[in-house]
């Protein structure tokens, strides 16, 4: 079972209609954030879904600063 966590409101294909698929995950482990693009190494985007994978990577942002430390500001 992978810890990573993926955004399931996303779902942002290249634009040529090749089938491949961008994916933004957080793992529940760490709070690391993973940005995969699926079956090839590059993708092609429309402005419109460029905008929804980088608001999907906001949430996942802000969503893995919950695994950051908290520090005490220092006198």
């Amino acid at each position: 079972m992978s810890a990573f966590s993926s955004d399931l409101d996303l779902e942002v294909y290249d634009v040529t209609g090749n089938g491949v698929e961008v994916d933004v995950a957080t793992n529940a482990l760490d709070g690391t954030v993973r940005l995969a693009v699926l079956f090839t190494q590059e993708i092609y985007l429309s402005a419109d879904d460029a905008e929804r994978v980088a608001q999907s990577l906001l949430r996942a942002a802000a969503h893995a600063r919950h695994f950051e430390p908290k520090t005490d500001p220092e006198p």
